[in-house]
């Protein structure tokens, strides 16, 4: 469920091989080969026809063009893969016209390197408003009359800068533009995501043997970040939740440690060639009680009502709505109350863990082909113990498939 780890640009079946030399096992230990030896990359041709997409759009919603800053917006356009800072770097993507990319004159060689469609380059030196470079730009190119639209996640002070250096400029959200492009997956961001899955179920199976009573959540964590390493995906931590932390969704600062009869909850994910899996697993180390049983059951439950509930032309939000439906004829909420499920059954991921739409009450975007959404309607009860069941599906032509199988019970939490 929640998105604790960094973007990571890096291009990051549990196997009975051999182990990578980087990383030996103990006698007698399985090892772990690399799952990525088949990935794709997306190419110069996918990132080529996402501008036109973009322009189409833009066009559709009368914008001149659209700025990016660094992030996963700007790598799912351009490739470039860089940070923020104080110093700008950005792109502008005209209506027309191949895009211009602007950065410090010192980074310009950095920068290029992980540029990969054609661009007009254009770079400033400290002493100068970057920003006056962009309203240049737009004049130049004829469109400094015409809207601009903002990636929803650009930050205030060059929005400001903007008006500044172009008063006369018409600032519009970007959001229907980029997150029309974004929301909708191709085969190639599938397949990414999909692997990225496969890992990390590979990385949970690695991980459940091994767990120890009096292991504490950076310990698990460990053990997971290790094989999922191991297995060719990138990894900067996950959320690992020990007995009553369980009970919040994202658990408690308090001193954990595995104890028998008491649930362990995973939730993990990796990325792979910049794109992610979101995967939660919930077991009981010991022998599960009566109740630990019953709310299991109920939340695969739920994600089987999610899952079918998930239909084309059906709004996002009438998932969220039927998983609450049943979960209320149990006696859990009502709506968001505890007991119960205080988070949303799902959200959109890819690039980012966390991207929109969500699967959430209201939400009346419709459901189409190519997006991807979590399915995790965990149910917790404060001061005992939580569980949530994670897994990842894309919609098609003919409904929702998953990117991982949900586990079939308590007693075999990973398959």
């Amino acid at each position: 469920m929640p998105d604790l780890r960094r973007r990571d640009f890096a291009i990051g079946a549990l196997a009975a091989a051999l182990l990578p030399a980087a990383l030996s096992a103990a006698p007698g230990e399985e090892v772990l080969r690399s799952m990525t030896g088949n990935v794709s990359p997306i190419g110069t041709e996918e990132r080529l026809g996402r501008i036109a997409r973009a322009q189409a759009l833009m066009r559709r919603y009368g914008l001149g063009s659209i700025l990016i800053e660094p992030g996963s917006s700007l790598d799912y356009f351009t490739g470039v893969k860089w940070w923020r800072s104080e110093r700008l770097t950005a792109a502008l993507i005209p209506v027309e016209g191949k895009p211009i990319l602007f950065t410090p004159f010192f980074e310009e060689p950095s920068v290029r390197e992980s540029l990969a469609i054609p661009a007009e380059v254009r770079t400033w030196v400290d002493h100068e408003d970057p920003l006056a470079k962009v309203a240049g730009a737009l004049r130049d190119r004829k469109l400094g009359s015409r809207p601009v639209g903002i990636e929803e996640t650009v930050r205030f002070f060059i929005v400001d800068g903007l008006r500044k250096a172009l008063p006369s400029v018409d600032i519009r959200s970007g959001a229907p533009v980029v997150r029309g492009c974004r929301m909708i997956k191709t085969p190639a961001e599938l397949a990414l995501m999909g692997k990225a899955a496969d890992i990390t179920i590979a990385a949970f199976r690695y991980t459940w043997p091994r767990v120890e009573r009096g292991m504490t959540p950076s310990d698990i964590d460990a053990l997971i970040g290790r094989a999922t390493r191991a297995l060719g995906g990138s990894y900067d931590g996950g959320l690992v939740l020990l007995g009553e932390a369980a009970a919040y969704p994202h658990g408690s600062g308090k001193p954990q440690q595995v104890r028998d009869g008491e649930v362990v909850l995973l939730d993990c994910g990796c990325t792979v060639d910049g794109y992610q899996s979101d995967i939660s697993r919930t077991f009981v180390f010991g022998e599960p009680n009566a109740e630990q049983r019953k709310v299991w059951d109920q939340v695969h439950r739920g994600q089987q009502i999610a899952f079918a509930a998930a239909q084309i032309g059906r709004p996002a939000g009438g998932v969220d709505d039927a998983v609450r439906r049943q979960y209320e004829a149990w006696g859990y909420g009502p709506g968001y109350g505890l007991p119960g499920t205080p988070h949303r059954t799902g959200h959109g991921i890819g690039m980012d863990g966390h991207e929109p739409v969500n699967l959430v009450h209201g939400e009346s975007t419709l459901l189409a082909p190519g997006m991807c959404f979590s399915d995790e309607p965990g149910i917790y009860i404060p001061g005992k113990f939580g569980i949530r069941l994670e897994d990842c599906f894309h919609m098609t032509e003919s409904g929702p498939r998953w990117f991982s199988e949900p586990p079939p019970s308590i007693d075999k939490p990973f398959g």
